[in-house]
């Protein structure tokens, strides 16, 4: 979705504010996989970092609506998106958060 927004992006954005969501959607997909194949204690640190990511996008899909490269409805449309992935990860980092406790608590299971 991100990425047919950001080709309508006016020339001036498209290569800054553009180019630089698109590289965070990547990075955050990549993270991802590693963060699913990780450990438990590493997998928190992973998904800390696509955490942080996720933030920082928000961040610039914020700013390209301010300089008006996207219209409100794709505005609301990618923050809505963002939103829902935010919740994911919060759930997927507390879940994670509280195995690692458990296995703290219980090192035999």
């Amino acid at each position: 979705m991100l990425y047919g927004v950001t080709q309508h992006f006016p020339k001036k954005d498209r290569y800054t504010l553009g180019q630089k969501s698109e590289q965070l959607t990547l990075q955050i997909l990549e993270l991802l996989f590693v963060a699913n194949s990780a450990q438990t204690a590493e997998r928190l640190n992973v998904q800390k970092e696509i955490d942080l990511k996720l933030k920082i996008l928000k961040t610039i899909i914020r700013a390209s609506f301010d300089v008006h490269a996207i219209d409100q409805k794709r505005y609301l449309q990618l923050e809505a998106a963002l939103y829902e992935i935010g919740r994911m990860l919060g759930g997927w980092i507390k879940t994670t958060k509280e195995t690692h406790t458990y296995k703290q608590e219980n090192p035999a299971t």
